[in-house]
């Protein structure tokens, strides 16, 4: 079935960079650059190398519009398939969400005039971060997010769209290997010797771990790498996360996480073979160092919410076995600009 005059003016505006050519990145999508954030110095007492991943700088306010961007290259393929037969019509998108993901994927949803993307919300959710969705242009679906993690089929179903794709957990996506991987080689880049990063579904921290993975064993280097592959391989990536339901790091917390994706015997294979530090692995970070590090962000006027400062509360949390002089990373993955709406 052939495009309609539309899908063919929407096919036409999705403009798709090179997969790893920094030269001509495809992100961020009106204006391409590598790398799409800065890096900054961060000041904590008694760490003299330490830096900021910005991840504030994006289009909503935190990393989960590059991920965004990857659902509108799914939509430029599905169009491409349509436009072969494959498809008789364009399929809406579900995923479940408290706020982030969903802001940041109907925002490009929106500019390329793609369909709504379906969220299901926990009956829960705060109500100004419901009609800030809802004024943004998702159709938004309710239900009791602590009952059993769901799978792709029921998440598809509570959406009313079984005939369309669910982002939350399809592997088809490659959400470890696709949403984040020029983030993860700007992250690399900086050489850290210590890298702290929220860990909330694991996609980020996956991420990186496999782009760290893919360079230490490969023979010929992806053109974005420029960092030190000694350096990636004795590189400690800390993951940060929570199990309390009361948590200001809300963001990071599900009734079915932590570690719902995150498999120790995956960590532990990584860390045996030399992939990444022998330090690597996911922790529970302390409500008290969170509030600190909210603080120590405010002061020196970083943009950012518990959840994506998750990171720099671990290295407080850690300060004490952290060497000092090391270079350390981290990734503070933001804080969304929600819509506003009338009361």
């Amino acid at each position: 079935m052939s495009l309609t005059l539309k899908e063919q003016e929407i096919l036409a505006k999705i403009h798709v960079g090179s997969e790893n050519d920094p030269a001509q990145p495809e992100y961020p999508p009106y204006a391409p650059m590598f790398p799409a954030t800065t890096t900054t110095r961060l000041h904590v007492p008694g760490f003299t190398n330490l830096w900021i991943k910005n991840e504030n700088e994006n289009l909503t306010g935190t990393h989960k519009d590059r991920m965004a961007w990857e659902i509108i290259v799914t939509y430029r393929n599905l169009l491409i398939s349509k436009q072969r037969g494959v498809l008789e019509y364009l399929p809406a998108m579900s995923i479940i969400s408290s706020g982030s993901a969903a802001v940041a994927i109907q925002n490009l949803l929106s500019a390329y005039e793609l369909p709504a993307l379906r969220v299901l919300v926990d009956f829960r959710l705060d109500p100004r971060i419901y009609q800030s969705l809802k004024k943004t242009g998702c159709l938004i679906y309710q239900t009791d997010l602590s009952t059993k993690p769901l799978s792709s089929t029921e998440i598809l179903e509570l959406t009313d769209n079984q005939q369309g794709f669910d982002i939350t957990s399809s592997d088809a996506l490659d959400p470890s290997t696709r949403f984040y991987d020029w983030l993860s080689y700007e992250i690399l880049n900086n050489n850290p010797e210590y890298c702290f990063i929220p860990f909330g579904t694991g996609h980020l921290y996956e991420n990186i771990l496999n782009v760290a993975k893919k360079e230490v064993l490969g023979r010929s280097h992806d053109p974005r790498f420029s960092g030190s592959i000694e350096i990636v391989r004795n590189c400690n990536f800390y993951g940060a996360t929570t199990n309390n339901a009361q948590s200001k790091a809300n963001k990071l917390y599900s009734p079915h996480l932590p570690f719902a994706r995150f498999d120790q015997q995956w960590i532990r294979t990584y860390r045996a073979a030399g992939f990444c530090g022998v330090k690597s692995d996911v922790h529970l970070v302390e409500e008290v160092f969170i509030d600190q590090a909210l603080s120590l962000a405010q002061v020196q006027g970083i943009q950012g919410e518990a959840s994506g400062l998750a990171g720099l509360a671990l290295l407080l949390q850690f300060q004490d076995l952290i060497p000092k002089n090391s270079k350390i990373v981290i990734v503070n993955t933001g804080k969304t600009k929600l819509v506003d709406y009338d009361e």
